[in-house]
């Protein structure tokens, strides 16, 4: 496949114009990141959205790799001495990695199998003769009598047959069209079963899949996903039951299609008895663990697509600003760690207490502790960690808050991963003095003030907001959540004089090592004054500048520019522009007024664009970016759900509505958080009055949200809840 070829298809796949596929391509293969070609280079690319660049990128990969591997097995063939114009067209042609080796099978080098014995005892003529019998010729047996020679272990006639049987059941193995029928009709009228196996680590949570069947085509990802792990906890034997006789008729069309081959033939017989072994023996097996991994590539690439989705709404949760914040770990044994940072992040105090199954001495104590810390600091909220005894600790924070200080409120913070976070080498360098379990109450304290500027620091599949995530393939998952905090992080912008190593990793052009070169510096020199201050950063070249520039914000320094989204290449540009509506740069410093706002927003893009010979985009974001140099995009979302009061499990009553946040959304619902022990379930069918394909239509994680309670289960601690009010 040629790389024009590929573009083409690149083209009409994506529902992209070839001009837009060839730029994008082109920007790629140049070395720009995906966030700089999104943002900078729209005009080149015809505007296309960086999911449209991810999506292209990822493609693209898939088509090169098709191309060379489509050459190789040519190449291969070709070195045997065996290669076709038919078989190579046909090759040429495969859509896919599958196709391309199911024609390669039959010329790939096996090991040894019952087929290659047959042959070094000779018998490959007598599987020719079963196959196409020569007219007028007697029996099988008949034949298989000149092929028996006790010295090369053909003791018999039974014996020749069989191993020209073999043969036979291998070419029909190998058959690139058979093996396409048998996979096609056991994806598409095959049945998944599931049985119980009666042992098993954690046989209990697989009850609904005891004695199950779906139909292959029908199954949901996440159901494939929990299938898997009942499987690989040997709770529960998974098979597909395929269409067997549907197959093996299709075989038969094409292996026994020769003239006069009626019921009766007993050569028919002879090539009928191979293809049942055929399928039975060698395809049948194969095709399952093919459809099994198709069943499963697909539920990961949803439960990969759903995690990511769920991550860019954690991330996107907007910042807490303005307040001292304790955060607290809860534990039962261990007490619970207490954090207390300023509204920078900044730590100020720790302690630990024992406020959860201790004594009502411990309890008092502990209880004055967080008291005084809360007044000592100023504390105006408290976050507490989801965790291990949250609910008991909630209970009594809750009823402490007003000896707290007036207007202190709590809420309850998603802790996945800060256990991680604790024990790593980046919390050493952050926090050497403090003491493992004292970091993750940090953590959870930093989280609720900047979550993103928190998070990144977290490998983001440790990051608790999917489903099955430890189930699927972990270096997919790691490369696609990864693209998912580049994007968000690029989208919000990252103050260079105060963000972090792990921050600014993910800035589009900044590989870690420059990071850590950038906060070197920062130290060494002091803050940075503008970004073109950023050359002067050991190792970060002219190239790196262009892709990470503008998504770098300088505030207060030399030129307010740099403190918005438009990149050091169009300063020209704004300048331009703030001269049309009678300003300057230094009228950005002290904010933008109402005025030069509506001036702003009454300048004409298209003429702009004209007159200075740039791209209508560009104009567009940089008016955008000069009404509101900068701006935080997560300061336009709904603040966290605060919290002064506690509710227990057995308060709930069916038909009480209350407010909650969403918590996790996975495939067949959403968690809601509505401030008891346990998050309710909002199932796909209650989300909305409307039909609902997937529940992030409808709820993403941190929405804070209405709900009606409809059912509780007490033993089994689950909540049912509707969204239909």
């Amino acid at each position: 496949m040629t790389e024009e070829r590929i573009l083409s298809q690149l083209a009409r796949e994506l529902s992209l114009r070839p001009d837009q596929v060839r730029n994008a391509v082109a920007l790629l293969d140049e070395g720009n990141t995906i966030p700089f070609i999104a943002r900078y280079r729209k005009e080149v690319t015809g505007e296309m959205k960086e999911d449209q660049l991810r999506a292209l990128a990822e493609r693209l990969a898939y088509l090169r790799n098709l191309a060379a591997r489509k050459a190789e097995v040519i190449r291969l063939v070709a070195e045997q001495g065996k290669l076709t114009p038919e078989w190579q067209a046909r090759v040429e042609a495969a859509a896919t990695l599958a196709e391309v080796e199911d024609l390669y099978r039959p010329f790939r080098p096996k090991r040894r199998t019952r087929a290659t014995v047959a042959r070094e005892k000779g018998l490959e003529p007598l599987a020719d003769l079963l196959l196409n019998p020569p007219p007028g010729t007697g029996t099988p047996e008949e034949l298989a009598a000149a092929f028996v020679d006790p010295d090369k272990g053909v003791a018999d006639v039974a014996a020749a047959l069989a191993g020209a049987r073999d043969i036979l059941a291998e070419r029909i193995a190998d058959d690139a069209e058979v093996r396409k029928l048998a996979r096609d009709l056991t994806a598409r009228e095959g049945v998944l079963v599931s049985k119980a196996t009666g042992g098993g680590e954690r046989a209990e949570e697989f009850e609904m899949y005891v004695d199950y069947r779906e139909p292959v085509a029908k199954v949901p990802p996440h159901r494939v996903l929990a299938l898997n792990r009942g499987e690989r906890l040997e709770a529960l034997r998974v098979t597909i039951e395929a269409p067997v006789e549907r197959i093996l008729e299709g075989i038969r069309e094409r292996w026994l299609r020769r003239p006069g081959a009626g019921s009766g033939d007993p050569f028919a017989a002879q090539v009928e008895a191979a293809l049942v072994d055929a399928y039975k023996r060698l395809i049948a097996p194969a095709i399952e663990r093919e459809v099994r991994s198709l069943l499963t590539e697909r539920a990961e690439e949803q439960a990969i697509r759903v995690f990511g989705e769920n991550l860019r709404h954690l991330l996107l949760q907007p910042p807490v600003r303005g307040y001292t914040v304790m955060g607290i770990d809860p534990g039962y044994r261990t007490g619970c760690k207490v954090a207390v940072v300023d509204e920078t992040g900044r730590l100020l105090d720790t302690a630990t207490v024992y406020i959860t199954a201790a004594s009502p001495e411990k309890v008092a104590a502990g209880e004055e502790t967080l008291v005084q810390l809360a007044r000592r600091h100023g504390v105006g909220l408290v976050a507490i960690g989801n965790g291990t005894a949250s609910r008991e600790t909630e209970q009594v924070v809750a009823r402490i808050l007003p000896r707290m200080g007036e207007g202190v409120r709590y809420l309850i913070v998603n802790e996945a991963g800060a256990s991680v976070y604790s024990a790593s080498p980046l919390a050493g360098a952050e926090l050497p003095h403090l003491d493992v379990s004292l970091r993750g109450a940090v953590s959870i304290a930093r989280r609720v003030l900047d979550p993103l500027a928190e998070l990144v620091k977290i490998e983001p599949r440790h990051i608790g907001v999917g489903q099955y995530q430890h189930d699927v393939d972990q270096k997919r998952l790691a490369e696609q959540l990864a693209a998912v905090v580049e994007s968000v992080v690029n989208a919000v912008g990252v103050d260079l004089n105060t963000a972090s190593p792990s921050l600014l990793q993910y800035v589009a052009g900044l590989k870690p090592g420059v990071a850590r070169a950038i906060v070197a510096y920062r130290e060494q020199v002091g803050r940075f004054t503008s970004r073109q201050e950023l050359l002067k950063v050991p190792g970060l070249g002219e190239k790196t500048f262009v892709q990470c520039a503008g998504f770098l914000r300088v505030s207060g320094g030399e030129n307010p520019l740099d403190n918005t989204a438009v990149h050091p290449e169009s300063y020209h540009v704004a300048d331009a522009i703030l001269k049309a509506v009678g300003a300057t740069r230094a009228d950005l410093v002290q904010g933008v007024t109402p005025a030069l706002r509506l001036a702003l927003g009454r300048v004409d893009p298209e003429r702009v664009a004209r007159e200075l010979g740039v791209g209508v985009p560009t104009v567009r974001d940089i008016l955008a970016a000069l009404q509101k140099p900068g701006r935080d995009p997560r300061d336009e979302l709904p603040p966290p759900l605060f919290r002064t009061d506690v509710l227990e499990l057995k308060d709930l009553r069916p038909g009480m509505e209350l407010m909650g946040t969403v918590r996790n959304v996975v495939d067949f619902g959403a968690f809601v958080d509505i401030g008891v022990h346990c998050d309710g379930l909002v199932h796909v069918s209650e989300l909305s009055h409307r039909y609902v394909r997937h529940p992030s239509e409808v709820v993403a994680v941190g929405d804070v949200v209405r709900v009606r309670v409809l059912a509780v289960d007490e033993r089994r601690q689950r909540i049912r809840l509707t969204m239909k009010l």
